[in-house]
This record gives C-alpha cells, structure tokens and sequence, in this order.
C-alpha cells in the first residue's frame, strides 16, 4: 500500500472520506491493522511533522471504528478497503495532560485489571484470552508540564511494554523523534511506521481537495473575488497546496489568513503565500501592515501557555512582560492580526468550579464566563519559540509577571491558571527550587502539575519543604482532596519532618483545618496505641496547661477539672518490640491480648514532644463514663481514618495516610494518635462543630472499624 492507491481509488470513483478529505493510503493500512488481516503488522506507529494531520486521519479512522458513528458516515460511497470491520470500539486512552503512569492505570480501568502495581498491568494484559486493540494520539501532548518531556516517558514507560505485549495490537501517533524508538523495540515485521511527509505515503491531491473545499463559497466560503470564481479558485488552491508542500497546518493557517482579511491578495503571485508556518504568521502580519516581530511577540505568551490555555484577561500583562514594552495598543488593535491562530475555549467544568468556590471563600464573585486562549494548534507554538532569542528569559519575565498578579500575594484569591502552572513556568525559568519554600502555594495548587513540575528537578536542587511536598504529593493526589484538607496532610508533613514553622504557617493562611499536629516521631514497629494518663505531683503538665493554644479540646469542662484530675500528665503508650530504647516490660507480656511475647511500652507526653520515663503500670485509662461524655469518635481502615462528632454523628477529620495504619487512639479531649509502618503521630482535632469532610477512598480493606483504644488494653480494631 502506498501513495500509488490514491489515484486507483480516484479511478474508481469512491468518494473521499468526508472528515479526512483523502489519506487512502494511510486508511487503507489502518483498516488491514484492524481486521488484522495477514500480513498487517500488530503494531503501528503513526508519525509526521508538526501539522502533518496525524490527529485528523486517527480521528478519522476512528469514526469508522465506533459502531455509532459509522451509522452517520457513507460507507457505501468509500473505498471498501478504507473501512474496517464492525467491531466493537478500540481503547483510545489520551495523553493530553496526563502522566505516563496516569495513563497506564487508564488503560487498567477501561479493561478491568485487578493489578495493584503498575509492573503488574503489563502481565495481566498478556494473559488474556482474546486480545486487546489499543489507540493511543497525540502522545505530543502528554504530560500537565510541557518542559517535563512527558511524551519521551510515555513512549519509555507505557508505549514500548505496551508494544511488546503480544496480546495487545496498537497504533500511537507520536512525534518522528520518538517513533524508531519504538518500532525499533519490536522483531521485524511486528511493527510499521507510517511518516505522513514521507512520499509513500504523502497526499497532495488531498491536500489539494482540502483547499479547495475551504476556498469554496457553496462550502461555506464568503463570497470574495478569490472565491466566486472557479478560473481563479482552482489555481489558488493549487498553489496554497503546492507552496505547504504536504503540511495541513501551513495550509490551512494560509486559508485562514486569506478568507478573515482578504485585502492585499494577489492570488496570482505565489510568492505570496506561505511554505512554512512561520511564513504563514510573518505574511499574515505583514498584509495587515504589521511588523511580523508584534506577532510573534503578542502570540508569545500563548506559545508558553500550560493546561488547556492562558485566560484571556492575564494576556495583556504576559505580553507586555515577554515584549519589555506596553503592548496594550498593540493588543488593543491586533485581534484581526492574531485571529488566525488562536482558538477561545471555555475553562473545564472542574477548574470553573474549584475557582468559583475560591472566589467565593475570598469574598469576590465567581467568575462564571470564564475564557481562555490557546493556539490553534503546537505547531504554532512551536514556531514562535523557536523564533525567540533566550526561552528561558522569557519565562523569567512570565513568572514574575504572574507572580505579579497574584492579590496581596494571596494564594487563594489568585487566578487557577497562576496557581496551578506557575511552577511550569518557573521550571523552564530554571526559577522552580526558589519558588518552593511557600506553603500556601503547596496548597492551593494542583497537587499533579506541580508534582510533575517538582519532580523535574534534581532532589538535590530541593529544599527541605519541597521534599516534603514531593513525599506527600502521591497521597494529595491519590485523595483528590480540596485545598484545605490538602493544607491539612501537609501540615502534618511538615510537623513529621521537623519543619514544624512551616506547619504554623498553614495555620495563618486562612484553611479551615481539622487539626493541629502536635508532635510525630520516626519510630518502626509501633503495634498498638493508647491514651491515657500519669499521675504527677504538684500538677505540673496538666491538661490544662498543655492544650493546643493554651486550652484542652473540654474548653472550660477541663479547666474545671478536680484537683485529682489537674494532677494528671496527658501521655501515649506505645507497644513496641522488646529493647527498644526507653521502653520497658509490658505488663502480662505473654498475655496474647497485650500484643504477645517480646513485647514492651514505651511512653510519650500526649501534647508535646518528648518521651517519657515513667511506670507503665502506672498509666491510667479513661473511665468508660469518660469515654461516652467525649465529643468525639473514630473508625478506622487499614490505611484511613475518619473522626466524627458523638452528636450529630458527622465527620469533622478524614485521615488517610501513605503507609499502612498499626495503632490509632483518641483522647476524650480530641486529640487523635495515630501509628504507622514508619512512626507515631498525634493530631489535636480542631473542630468545634460538625462540618463536611471530603470522602475518603477505603480501596483497601482492612480491620473492621472500631472506635476502641488500643496498647495497654490490646488492639480491638
């Protein structure tokens, strides 16, 4: 199958694919891949230059694959060689925006594989029975950071597996660079490239008929002189297609440029139109009588723009950083000039909401017409930051000017756009590391784009908060939980990694936490926790004095407490393994219900750092009249947690931890003790009321939820 096939089926008078407009050949070669006809390789790599029209023939190829769409398409007016069977649809995973491992567990989803590792996925696809047909496109646009170079990883970590899979039969459009590497993986025979540029496989009459088609009134063409006459249309057409040589995008920004200012065309100069994408832009400008570098300059912030596209109201002062002067007149007067190669999109349903209720919570109006600007296609982008002289001063100059617009350097009343993708820019600023010490920011922003961006960095460019947050970042991201609970994981990572000023800060920064992480300490092979109390002469620790800010989670009830009780030091028991340091026997140490032979207790203060050294005999347990008189409960799984207020039954704290839960107590004065694989902490619980609590996944199944004490009374969970 080649080029040649194109003129056999002009001949033959099929009509041309109505949304490809053309690619016989390349249709043909897909449709023998999905038939799996003899012969066809079960792997096909499907590449081209930028503007090529790969995402055009895989959705193409895709209407005829989907058993609803077919039923709008002519398949009786095609080439029948072009049409693959009625089959159930093919997996279409897409990149766009998502890591490689994200899409690895898309894939597990869509065929219901039970792996729990990603290493486990691939086994399990090949032990199918029948096998699986996988469409992967615009592996170009992979990743939530473009400067991460996602789509090399997702060809390394997904791609090539997937590839080597003999049950799986796959084609991904990816970028020329990437597509030996992985059709080179495989034996011969198993794998085909199909380059759009190269001659075999190259469609110029389609191209042509493209042009053509745009330049046509009855298609929805305005009535111009290019445009009304056949004598002068058809060699207009040939020549836009002639001067793109092979490339859908040169051509169609030259359409474009044409039909939307249509004063200063000569169609009988070639010379005129454009070989290339950047002659497409510096003529299109140079027609309206502006210097292409205005262009180019005004376009620039959207070549850099992360996500689904830059807001509109945040171009303006982007341009005019990248620039270095007002570019507001420029802006003000150039929509004709720049539009040709934008594209308006509507924020996500998700990004609109999350800013609404910031808006909100800060006391402004949610922004419901919410717009953003994108270029109409990377190629575009590509070629304009090619053109510019130092990339990286330009995303200096776009960090700032973001950071700039951030409202009284508040978090929480910054555009989305600034706190989700700040990070991206001041990744390829080489600015990120300095960036990374705001716990606000860790906060607010998306927990996966700025994961992806941190994860960019060497670990030893990182300080100490921006470890924290890459150790943290798998459970924000996994819990999908809003900015406050995120503030409140990472308040106790903060505390648990001894950056306890970090911590406070959170507490500063307007987050309706849950609690206030008191102490944690790195201790393996916790088994049990409990609460309870020492007694001590002269009072001196007592409740009391010891709270969180200067009073115990009774209020007045524990300042009022009798002198028995003001005696009493708040501490944890821990049940560890025999010898080690500072712990000591554990009572009845044979008896199965105290955790069993080689067993010791080792002692900490409830409220502050620091273990103590004391009897564990001596610790008393609240009385079960105390129990029932607190104000709240739990209920645990193996790796989450949930407080709920005793009154109205509702969740005030959701936990869920990142190793798997040992031990968790909870003090009739609300502060909460949890252990474990890795150590201990204790969270004083912060809510006076009941409140709404983000659903926390219990995917893992483990002890059956008990609200009892653990330690000295023995692990009841």
């Amino acid at each position: 199958m080649s080029a040649s096939d194109e003129g056999i089926a002009a001949v033959a008078g099929y009509a041309p694919h109505p949304y490809v407009g053309g690619r016989t050949a390349a249709l043909r070669a897909l449709a023998a891949w999905r038939m799996r006809w003899p012969g066809a390789p079960r792997v096909i790599v499907l590449t081209g230059n930028p503007g090529s029209g790969r995402s055009r023939l895989v959705t193409g190829f895709l209407m005829l694959c989907d058993p609803g769409y077919r039923k709008q398409l002519p398949l009786d007016d095609l080439d029948p060689a072009t049409v693959p069977p009625d089959l159930p649809a093919p997996a279409v995973p897409s990149p766009a925006g998502r890591t490689a491992a994200q899409l690895l567990w898309v894939i597990a989803d869509h065929f219901g594989l039970h792996a729990e590792r990603a290493d486990d996925i691939f086994p399990e696809l090949a032990a199918r029975e029948e096998p699986v047909t996988i469409v992967v496109p615009d592996v170009d646009r992979a990743g939530p950071v473009r400067a991460t170079q996602e789509p090399a990883r997702l060809v390394r970590d997904v791609l090539k597996p997937l590839a080597a899979t003999e049950t799986v039969q796959l084609l991904a459009d990816v970028p020329r660079e990437l597509a030996a590497e992985l059709a080179g993986a495989l034996p011969s025979g198993q794998a085909q490239i199909i380059d759009l540029d190269a001659p075999e496989w190259a469609d110029p009459k389609g191209l042509l008929l493209h042009a053509e088609t745009a330049l046509d009134p009855a298609a929805g063409a305005p009535e111009l002189p290019f445009t009304t006459d056949p004598a002068v249309r058809r060699p207009l057409a040939e020549a836009l297609a002639r001067r793109a040589d092979g490339n859908r995008l040169t051509a169609q920004l030259a359409l474009q440029s044409l039909l939307l200012q249509p004063e200063n065309v000569d169609p009988a100069d070639e010379s005129l139109l454009p070989a290339t994408v950047g002659e497409a832009l510096d003529l299109h400008a140079r027609r309206l009588g502006v210097d292409p570098q205005t262009l180019r300059l005004l376009l620039a912030p959207l070549a850099f723009a992360e996500g689904e596209g830059l807001p509109a109201q945040l171009w303006g002062a982007l341009a005019n950083a990248v620039a270095g002067w007002d570019m507001s007149r420029d802006l003000a007067d150039g929509m004709l000039l720049a539009a040709p190669f934008i594209q308006p999109v509507e924020a996500d349903a998700e990004e609109a909401t999350e800013a609404g209720a910031d808006d909100e919570a800060a006391g402004d109006g949610a922004d419901d017409g919410r717009m953003l600007l994108r270029l109409q296609h990377p190629g575009i982008a590509e070629e304009i930051r090619s053109g510019l002289p130092d990339v990286r001063d330009a995303q200096t100059k776009i960090a700032m000017a973001l950071l700039e617009a951030v409202p009284q350097q508040n978090w929480a009343k910054a555009d989305p756009y600034i706190r989700d993708h700040l990070a991206a820019h001041t990744l390829e600023a080489g600015l990120l590391p300095q960036l990374l010490t705001d716990p606000g920011l860790f906060a607010h922003a998306d927990p996966v784009t700025l994961r992806a961006a941190i994860e960019a960095v060497p670990l030893e460019q990182l300080g100490a908060p921006a470890r924290t947050y890459l150790r943290t970042a798998p459970l924000l991201t996994r819990s999908q939980a809003p900015a406050d609970m995120r503030a409140a994981f990472l308040e106790s990572a903060f505390v648990e990694d001894g950056l306890a000023p970090y911590a406070e800060a959170l507490h500063t920064l307007g987050f309706d936490l849950p609690w206030r992480t008191l102490w944690s300490v790195p201790l393996a092979g916790v088994r049990a926790v409990t609460t309870g109390a020492l007694p001590q002469e002269g009072g001196e620790g007592t409740a009391a004095e010891t709270g969180a800010d200067g009073a115990g989670a009774g209020g007045e009830g524990a300042a009022a407490a009798s002198g028995a009780a003001a005696a009493l030091r708040p501490v944890a028991a821990f049940v560890v393994p025999e010898g080690t340091p500072g712990s000591r026997t554990m009572p009845g140490a044979d008896d199965d219900t105290s955790g069993g032979s080689g067993a010791a207790l080792l002692l900490h203060d409830l409220l502050r750092p620091g273990y103590v050294d004391a009897d564990p005999t001596q610790v008393q347990l609240p009385s079960e009249e105390a129990k029932a008189a607190a104000p709240f409960g739990f209920s645990r799984g193996a790796d989450y947690l949930r407080v709920w207020s005793r009154a109205g039954r509702e969740v005030v704290a959701a936990l869920l931890s990142d190793a798997p839960l040992t031990g968790a107590d909870l003090s009739p004065d609300g502060v909460l003790v949890v252990a474990t694989t890795r150590g201990v902490t204790a969270r004083q619980i912060l809510a006076a009321a009941p409140a709404a609590a983000p659903t926390v996944p219990a995917q893992r199944t483990g002890a059956a939820d008990s609200a009892a004490s653990d330690g000295l009374e023995g692990d009841h969970s």
